[in-house]
């Protein structure tokens, strides 16, 4: 998953799988699917069928919604046979623009705007993938992010997806999604929903502590 020069529809499709379950789960699946069907390589996943992916998730039971995450995981595969020639990585070649990028994923069955928005600024940030630009890479308001910036008092307690987002849009207009997996990792670590531990915090000193 980590290889996106030789395997990059590997992290397209984990990307696609990160919904409404835990991401360490979600991120294993492809792998889970590729050990049940023996191969990982683009060329041969384009031609199984439907029907294969199905019976995979089902029996495995490895998502929430086993039947349609196994169509978004099908179709996904083909919308990079038919789009990006088996090569996922040239939704990101070239350094494009943020919102091209955003744009492509968005165009993956199953995919809305916080997985878009996470997958473009993963390329981003931890795979230092150029863009021409990085202020469409919006944050994430998932329940850890918005849990922090309200606990910070950048938001107000129990904020909008688009309070957190445009508050991000307004601290770093230049990259409103550099904050998110620090932010993240605050919200899964130390600012859980109840004993939040601000002793060993690493933002303890500037945070306001809404709690």
């Amino acid at each position: 998953m980590n290889d996106i020069e030789e395997n990059p529809h590997v992290y397209v499709l984990a990307c696609l799988m990160d919904r409404q379950i835990k991401a360490e789960k979600a991120w294993a699946i492809p792998q889970i699917i590729f050990d049940k069907l023996g191969t990982h390589k683009i060329n041969e996943l384009v031609d199984i069928k439907k029907e294969t992916f199905t019976n995979i998730f089902v029996k495995n039971k490895l998502h929430r919604f086993n039947t349609e995450m196994a169509n978004t995981f099908y179709f996904g595969i083909q919308n990079i046979k038919e789009k990006y020639k088996n090569n996922a990585s040239n939704i990101w070649n070239g350094e494009p623009s943020s919102a091209s990028v955003v744009y492509k994923f968005l165009e993956f069955k199953g995919c809305g705007i916080k997985i878009a928005t996470m997958a473009t600024n993963i390329l981003a940030r931890q795979f230092k993938i150029k863009f021409s630009d990085y202020y469409s890479i919006d944050i994430s308001p998932d329940v850890h992010i918005k849990r922090v910036l309200a606990r910070m008092g950048f938001v107000e307690p129990d904020p909008s997806p688009e309070l957190v987002i445009y508050k991000a849009r307004e601290l770093y207009p230049q990259f409103p999604g550099i904050i998110d997996f620090s932010c993240w990792e605050i919200g899964k670590t130390w600012c859980k929903p109840t004993n939040p531990d601000c002793v060993n915090c690493i933002i303890k000193d500037d945070c306001k502590k809404v709690i």
